[in-house]
């Protein structure tokens, strides 16, 4: 889904150690030792969290089968596919809103970084231009994508792409309207974010492929009342959000900058 870029002026892993080893007088060092090191994915102390992390997952949650999305009172949850397949799931919470899509990954490697390079490359190629941030959710992408206005004129969009390395899956965020602009417009969306539970399942997958999602069986799966901060008896994490969803619906076919 996603291809491996090479940064610029970046020189092959094999040729730099092959002068290296030279200089010094050393032997040339096999294939797998100037192979590039992965980063394995960072701690994750405040989520997103894995399934096998969740005591109760559906608890406060909505289940869409590949996520664990949380609840919030007047929230509109939003379903988005891409040919036959549910891929993302949006939540509106009033003039803002995040779009949810998580994609399997390698087992001890996180994708984020690469990630963020192709995005901000496909912007660029649009016309649009990136920013790359530390945010309240780590490293994010601030953008301004290039988009058709009703009146048929062009515009430009400010969308924000925030992004959390988990085992074997990679939980990718996209944060759009007030949310976006306004740092204090945003705060719910992100703890949304952070309370997000991954249902990567043990099946084989390709990495960068989307885990699919479901419709729930009932738009009303919330339970009500409201859920404490802090972790259940057995210490695992619980729901920071309750209340009943205001709708269920599905939404236009994903589209995304690549």
């Amino acid at each position: 889904m996603f291809g491996r870029r090479r940064k610029r002026n970046e020189e092959p892993a094999d040729e730099a150690v092959e002068a290296t080893a030279e200089e010094a007088g050393e032997e040339e060092p096999d294939e797998a030792e100037v192979r590039r090191v992965k980063l394995e994915p960072a701690p994750r102390p405040d989520g997103p969290w894995d399934v096998s992390e969740v005591g109760k997952p559906a608890d406060g949650r909505v289940d869409l089968g590949g996520l664990f999305v949380p609840g919030v009172q007047g929230m509109e949850l939003r379903v988005e596919v891409a040919g036959d397949a549910i891929v993302a799931a949006t939540v509106v919470l009033k003039d803002s809103a995040i779009q949810l899509q998580a994609f399997a990954a390698p087992k001890r490697e996180g994708i984020w970084g690469e990630v963020r390079e192709e995005i901000a490359a496909g912007i660029t190629q649009q016309g649009g231009t990136t920013n790359e941030v530390e945010g309240p959710l780590g490293w994010e992408l601030q953008a301004r994508v290039p988009v058709q206005l009703p009146d048929g004129k062009r515009g430009t969009q400010v969308v924000r792409f925030v992004g959390v390395d988990g085992p074997r899956w990679f939980l990718r965020g996209v944060i759009s309207g007030q949310g976006a602009v306004q740092p204090q417009a945003a705060g719910l969306l992100e703890q949304i974010f952070r309370d997000t539970v991954v249902v990567r399942g043990e099946g084989p997958m390709a990495p960068r492929d989307p885990i699919v999602l479901k419709l729930p069986q009932d738009a009303q799966m919330v339970p009500d009342g409201v859920k404490q901060e802090k972790a259940g008896g057995d210490g695992t994490p619980v729901s920071r959000f309750a209340g009943g969803l205001d709708k269920l619906r599905r939404g236009p076919e994903i589209s995304e900058v690549r």
